[in-house]
């Protein structure tokens, strides 16, 4: 069932085009990446989901109802400019958040205890959160987001400022709360992190889409034109060949880039007869590359 229906949403703030007529869905129980350079209308986007700012034209639903503020108990928000009120001590400050989305006290009380366990954060419980460090604050706000097990949840870039074993930790957890039938939502420009754990993207850039679908479709149609090769034999003429457009030479093995007018087997046939070749394989297309070649083309026009 998709929780989310977004139908040619546009904002702009006075000259500056910030969204421009974009749709896309989500659906309960996936990932869906919003991904895209800095800039390109990601927390724009967000925010208008969020009914944070108005679009300028364009429709979002959510749970097939327009958006409203009563909606918002259904979803978890963890915005890009992180809110914590620094004089409270962690476990107060998250039983307070809990209980302003309908949580009862002692339900709270046990759900922070167990999660700052989950986190490593057990023994800061006690501890003001202007004690804490960046990291362990965005763990924090992580925390607050899911507590009141919210249908929808949105995270507007939530990796920034962990470390890789805590950016691990988001990760699992984030997979965790997928298998449990909740969607979940975020924005990054770290493809590593989107590759690993979406199952849908949506590929954004100067506020246009790029880019909308399941993430493994995707990768499937826009096949890596790079073929990764190990061999033997003189080869100076590889970079003069008609199909080759660029020849990057590693330790172990050679990745050959080829023109889009020309296939693998076209570079096969010119190299079999002159090489001793001992590998021959098409490089995985990665989302990093897929990311590289539809924005970097994007920007050059």
């Amino acid at each position: 069932m998709h929780v989310l229906n977004v139908n040619q949403i546009s904002k702009s703030f006075g000259d500056v085009a910030a969204v421009k007529n974009i749709s896309f869905s989500a659906r309960e129980g996936r990932i869906y990446g919003i991904l895209g350079p800095n800039g390109a209308g990601k927390t724009t986007t967000i925010r208008m989901i969020m009914n944070i700012i108005m679009p300028d034209s364009g429709q979002i639903h959510l749970f097939n109802q327009p958006m409203s503020d009563g909606l918002k108990d259904q979803l978890g928000y963890l915005p890009e400019e992180r809110g914590l009120y620094a004089k409270m001590t962690v476990t107060d400050m998250l039983v307070f958040l809990g209980e302003l989305h309908g949580m009862q006290n002692r339900k709270a009380s046990v759900f922070v205890k167990d999660w700052l366990e989950k986190m490593d954060l057990g023994d800061w419980r006690d501890k003001k959160v202007e004690e804490l460090s960046k990291g362990m604050q965005q763990k924090i706000q992580f925390i607050a987001t899911i507590m009141h097990e919210p249908d929808l949840i949105i995270l507007d870039e939530p990796f920034s400022g962990l470390d890789p074993i805590n950016a691990e930790l988001i990760k699992n957890i984030m997979m965790d709360i997928k298998s449990k039938g909740k969607a979940i939502m975020f924005s990054t420009h770290v493809m590593d992190a989107a590759e690993k754990i979406c199952d849908d993207i949506l590929l954004i850039d100067k506020g246009e889409k790029i880019l909308d679908g399941e993430l493994q479709h995707i990768k499937r149609e826009l096949v890596s034109n790079i073929i990764q090769i190990e061999y033997q034999g003189p080869d100076k003429f590889i970079d003069s060949l008609p199909m080759v457009d660029k020849v990057i030479n590693f330790e172990n093995y050679t990745e050959i880039s080829l023109n889009d007018k020309y296939e693998s087997q076209d570079l096969l046939r010119a190299l079999v007869d002159k090489l001793s070749i001992s590998r021959w394989q098409q490089k995985q297309t990665s989302l990093h590359d897929i990311f590289i070649k539809l924005v970097g083309g994007h920007n050059r026009a």
